[in-house]
């Protein structure tokens, strides 16, 4: 993949790979946002990684826009998509019910029963493309094509926390409250932002994540362990 960059205003740029939603550009990404934060070069800011390009900000004051571009085509090079593994989560969802509001809907339009649905959603494994819309708003690739659904044409002004969605071609885990045209499947108890936590993000781009069927009952005793502060999930080691 031939990277090109494009600059942001004045104290920014971004290297850009390819055209289109791809897990090779995506990992090549994740890895080159790794690389560069951790050489720490005086005068480069925030870090940015997204689906296919990194924008990185600095400070014209103490580095040039020149340099930052040497710096970001010097990192590319040699990079491997592997270079940075990601973590493996598995999940909780209660399907169905008052958020997951869409399912039965969305099952006729298949010609699939609600369980069929539930089964072909928790049988997929997910890769977190990016964090972003909202703090912790976790974008999904890997949804299967039979659930592909387009967004509604007007959103709904307020879908809680946990909210599982899907939007065209993606899946998501909605961060916090808001408006959204998504549409919705399901609920996790999980928090994938708490501003409380000494992280507040709980998954990473290039995090690998499963769901798993839960009834009502745990559900709503998983929250109440998350409200007393209790981590009712933890990342699998790397692969």
């Amino acid at each position: 993949m031939t990277p090109t960059i494009h600059p942001c205003g004045d104290s920014a740029l971004m290297l850009q790979l390819g055209d289109k939603i791809d897990a090779e550009a995506n990992a090549r990404i994740i890895a080159l946002a790794a690389r560069i934060e951790a050489a720490g070069v005086m005068g480069v800011g925030e870090v940015v990684p997204t689906y296919r390009s990194l924008l990185l900000r600095y400070d014209p004051e103490r580095i040039r826009g020149a340099e930052v571009e040497r710096m970001l085509l010097r990192g590319y090079e040699g990079l491997s998509d592997t270079e940075t593994a990601g973590r493996h989560w598995t999940v909780p969802v209660v399907y169905g019910g008052e958020v997951g509001q869409d399912i039965e809907e969305m099952a006729l339009a298949k010609g699939l029963t609600p369980d069929e649905m539930v089964a072909l959603h928790s049988g997929a494994e997910y890769r977190v493309y990016m964090i972003g819309f909202a703090p912790g708003f976790a974008y999904l690739g890997g949804l299967p094509e039979i659930l592909h659904t387009q967004r509604l044409a007007t959103p709904r002004q307020n879908i809680p926390a946990g909210a599982i969605g899907i939007g065209g071609q993606q899946a998501s885990i909605n961060s916090v409250a808001g408006p959204s045209g998504w549409r919705f499947i399901g609920w996790t108890p999980v928090k994938s932002f708490d501003p409380t936590r000494p992280e507040p993000f709980l998954f990473r781009a290039g995090d690998r994540i499963r769901f798993r069927a839960v009834e009502v009952d745990e559900g709503k005793l998983l929250a109440e362990r998350i409200e007393a502060g209790e981590a009712v999930i933890e990342p699998e080691a790397a692969a």
